[in-house]
């Protein structure tokens, strides 16, 4: 006859769920790890200081390289979205559009947002930040996992 195994779980602080053991890390207290991975990833979108520090640190030369092969990497797995990138690109340069103050804050510094890759000049104005931050919102609903 086995040993009978014990199966702990704790209720989450965060979001109020009863939770096996397993999914807190060890010096978290109460909260699980889904809810902490949500907190770190708010606080450095949002939080101008976390900001500055990922941008200083995404200037070092090992960060170019590692962007640089996740850059061709994405291209290789997402060609429609870089064809549609390419095709806005070439258009502001031969003056056929021209970019727009972001949709959400007014912002000059701006790039397009595609909601459908095959319509590449149909692009929403953003800038980085409102852009990424609709990314995070809404990945499913614009086509982005």
């Amino acid at each position: 006859m086995g040993r009978k195994k014990f199966h702990f779980s704790m209720r989450c602080r965060g979001c109020d769920e009863i939770k096996p053991y397993h999914d807190f890390y060890k010096s978290s207290g109460f909260t699980c790890k889904e809810c902490i991975k949500s907190a770190v990833k708010k606080r450095r979108r949002e939080d101008d200081h976390y900001r500055e520090y990922d941008r200083l640190r995404s200037t070092t030369l090992d960060r170019k390289v590692r962007a640089a092969k996740l850059t061709s990497k994405w291209r290789k797995k997402y060609p429609e979205a870089y064809r549609a990138q390419n095709a806005v690109n070439n258009a502001i340069r031969d003056g056929k559009i021209e970019k727009e103050p972001c949709l959400f804050c007014g912002d000059d510094k701006v790039h397009g947002h595609h909601s459908d890759y095959s319509k590449p000049l149909d692009v929403v104005w953003l800038c980085a930040k409102c852009h990424h931050r609709l990314h995070a919102r809404f990945p499913k609903a614009i086509g982005h996992e």
